[in-house]
């Protein structure tokens, strides 16, 4: 399978970076490649993550304190969101 991110995801992953880097860039990259070793795991084991809060959605923890929300799609799957395990998901609104 493909792993494609959405803009969102993406933007969060950016975010994270720019967080972490701020008091330590090394770190910032250690988590990155987190992101990146996970998607393609993903697209190995796409059952990997525990069905989603939201409906059609996967979650699965990929470090202690980030989450990754996909969904899969015919031979595709759609990195959502990272999210932060402390943090609501899906948002309330």
């Amino acid at each position: 399978m493909r792993v494609f991110w959405t803009p969102e995801a993406l933007q969060d992953r950016i975010d994270i970076w720019d967080y972490i880097a701020i008091n330590n860039p090394s770190a910032a990259l250690k988590m990155d490649l987190i992101f990146s070793a996970s998607a393609s795991r993903l697209a190995d084991h796409p059952q990997m993550g525990r069905t989603g809060k939201t409906t059609g959605t996967r979650e699965w923890v990929v470090h202690a304190s980030y989450r990754m929300v996909y969904e899969i799609s015919d031979e595709s799957i759609w990195i959502l969101a990272l999210v932060h395990t402390s943090r609501l998901w899906p948002l309330v609104r």
